[in-house]
């Protein structure tokens, strides 16, 4: 019965000698249309697991949160001209990214899927989609991975994955390729997104997909590297993970296989 306690313990055992070390405030860069993780909410201002997990993890260091909106193409360009201090937005940890940036422990991990017309006749394999056009997230895993395996597949490149749901709509696209969990809380389950359903297999290549999605900062910074890493352990620990993870989905996000249905 103590062990979770030791466990609150030992996390903050680890926040606490580096917190000093981190910026206050700390400039969290993140992007805005990629609900449910991270989208503008009425009043203009951010909201999504992206951005409550960042602020968990700035309580736990005794900071302050200054988030700076940036498009996800320019997040990586951006934090090495030093424009913020982190990236909080669904980064993944992929090899070909860690050459360029360090990387916290994940704070969540979840699979790729394709999602078109719930009433077209193709699937979401390579082969079905032969021919057909494909929408990506411009620099993402999921850019890469159909860049690299769906062949004889128009690729077409986009800033945000919210103008790709547009043309989705608008039948200007066949298909999309994204985080599964972004797409059925961001797209299928809105009134827009009915028409439409997930196809074909679950993608999720460690080789493409990395390890998860964590905290992107500048390659070398190992004080904040080592103090955000203690700041999840902590909230992991103390349950403050599992109310948000609670309040955005109905599976442990955490975990690799949360949508494989």
């Amino acid at each position: 019965m103590l062990k979770p306690f030791f466990a609150v313990l030992l996390a903050f055992a680890v926040v606490l000698p580096v917190a000093a070390q981190v910026p206050n405030p700390l400039r969290v860069a993140a992007e805005a249309a990629y609900p449910p993780f991270s989208e503008l909410g009425p009043d203009g201002q951010l909201k999504g697991f992206d951005i409550d997990i960042a602020k968990a993890v700035c309580e736990k260091l005794k900071t302050r949160c200054q988030f700076v909106q940036t498009e996800f193409d320019a997040l990586i360009p951006a934090l090495r001209a030093k424009k913020f201090d982190v990236i909080v937005a669904s980064m993944s940890i992929t090899p070909e990214r860690q050459k360029v940036v360090d990387f916290s422990n994940k704070y969540y991990n979840t699979p790729a899927r394709v999602v078109a017309r719930a009433d077209a006749s193709f699937d979401g394999t390579a082969a079905g989609l032969q021919g057909k056009t494909l929408g990506v997230q411009r620099t993402t895993i999921h850019d890469r991975y159909a860049s690299a395996t769906f062949k004889g597949v128009k690729i077409v490149r986009y800033a945000k994955q919210d103008e790709i749901y547009l043309d989705m709509i608008a039948a200007r696209l066949d298909a999309t390729l994204a985080d599964s969990v972004a797409l059925e809380q961001g797209f299928l389950k809105t009134a827009a997104g009915r028409a439409f359903a997930f196809k074909g297999p679950v993608y999720d290549d460690p080789a493409f997909f990395g390890m998860g999605a964590g905290i992107a900062m500048r390659k070398g910074d190992t004080a904040l590297r080592d103090a955000i890493n203690g700041a999840l352990a902590a909230i992991r620990a103390d349950g403050t993970y599992k109310k948000l993870n609670d309040k955005y989905f109905s599976f442990d996000v955490y975990g690799a296989d949360a949508a494989k249905k």
